[in-house]
């Protein structure tokens, strides 16, 4: 997967609130270009940021998104993959533990999309809390919805607060389903359920098309908890009973 439009919308809104102040990582190598139908969306979310660069200073000639990323303010993004074919920095199959030298060593790490292709989705989510450093952020884009055929995995919010809130203790900044094509729909903002008390309920309320599960989290200093990471809503029954 690439960095289409709408991530690319993420992406400069993210450039106005953090900076990484040591490595970067993405996730596989991802690609960007231009959507020649949304170029005035593009335009659009670089004016609300007081970008006065045009889209296309952020484009590199091997169609590959390294510069979008360090013309954002994002890093000098390294890239992590299984493959070596796309020549990425670190070949790592993230099915895997990564190696303890990774531990604690990435401020920012974008997932535009790979995990879903990953197997292992734990082994995956654990190898990205590992790398990440305390204050770091991981902003990840996976298929939520409409996306059935095209990786393993479609993903719910409730991973989002289950893992990353409680077993992880991050700091959840966003947690929403946005639509791939910009201006489809507005994005859906996803509560916690063990704060609501309830499971979430949206049926009428996914758009037909293709959905991202768009979130954006903080590591903290706190340790993470052992144990299982189990559902909010069952945690809640059982503790009741």
């Amino acid at each position: 997967m690439g960095v289409d439009c709408t991530l690319f919308q993420q992406l400069v809104d993210l450039s106005t609130r953090f900076r990484p102040s040591g490595r970067s990582l993405m996730l596989g190598r991802q690609g960007f270009k231009i959507e020649p139908p949304f170029a005035k969306s593009y335009e659009k979310a670089l004016r609300r940021a007081g970008i006065e660069e045009k889209r296309f200073h952020f484009l590199q000639e091997d169609g590959y998104a390294e510069t979008l990323f360090r013309n954002l303010g994002l890093g000098e993004i390294e890239t992590m993959d299984y493959a070596p074919y796309e020549g990425p920095v670190i070949e790592q199959d993230l099915n895997e533990p990564v190696p303890a030298k990774l531990h604690n060593e990435f401020d920012f790490i974008f997932d535009g999309g790979t995990i879903e292709h990953v197997f292992n989705v734990p082994q995956a989510l654990e190898n990205v809390y590992k790398m990440l450093k305390p204050g770091g952020r991981f902003v990840s884009a996976n298929g939520m919805n409409g996306w059935v055929g095209h990786g393993m995995y479609q993903f719910s919010p409730e991973l989002v607060w289950t893992f990353w809130k409680r077993k992880c203790q991050c700091l959840v900044h966003i947690c929403a389903g946005i639509h791939k094509i910009p201006g489809t729909a507005k994005p859906l903002n996803f509560p916690d359920a063990a704060e609501t008390g309830r499971r979430l309920r949206l049926k009428g309320m996914i758009p037909e098309g293709r959905m991202y599960l768009h979130y954006e989290i903080e590591k903290t200093t706190a340790k993470a908890r052992t144990g299982s990471a189990l559902q909010s809503d069952y945690q809640m029954k059982w503790a009741d009973a």
